[in-house]
């Protein structure tokens, strides 16, 4: 599958992470994490923390924090392997508008490994997760590396 993305979603097919269940294939990574429940406070935990920090957290100041969780939830969840489907706005126009550099990708990758890790979720669905999130990372942001320049910034905004 490689990288193709899902229209809708932006999702990013993973195809060199190949994560099955200990031992029935029909097991999803949904499931081994602890289905919608654990899913959620996964995903509450990691939302308020985005939206309290100090250096990212001014992206969501006029932000609907439970649309957010929601949409969160779905994008996770169908990547698991739930029968959820993603119905938000395709990722790249979302985050179009707003001048994410790669240090705040960078920022807000960290929040969510260390929330994973806060809710001891397994070694194999945290890399995945954290894979999955690193493909998205071009709907998101240009900027490959985890600095901040400003100026590509602003310019990335003034021409859309």
């Amino acid at each position: 599958m490689g990288s193709e993305q899902d229209v809708r979603s932006g999702a990013a097919a993973i195809g060199d992470v190949v994560v099955t269940g200990p031992s029935d294939d029909s097991i999803t990574l949904f499931q081994r994490l602890g289905g919608a429940a654990k899913l959620r406070a996964i995903i509450d935990r990691f939302i308020d923390r985005v939206f309290a920090d100090r250096m990212i957290g001014f992206f969501f100041r006029h932000a609907d924090r439970a649309r957010i969780k929601e949409m969160e939830y779905q994008l996770a969840a169908q990547f698991l392997g739930a029968a959820v489907t993603y119905s938000g706005r395709p990722l790249a126009e979302v985050h179009a508008k707003h001048p994410i550099m790669g240090g705040q990708f960078a920022r807000r990758r960290q929040i969510f490994k260390e929330t994973l890790e806060y809710f001891q979720v397994e070694e194999e669905i945290k890399i995945a997760l954290l894979s999955h999130t690193d493909a998205l990372r071009p709907l998101i942001t240009p900027e490959a590396g985890s600095e901040c320049d400003p100026n590509a910034a602003r310019r990335r905004v003034n021409n859309l």
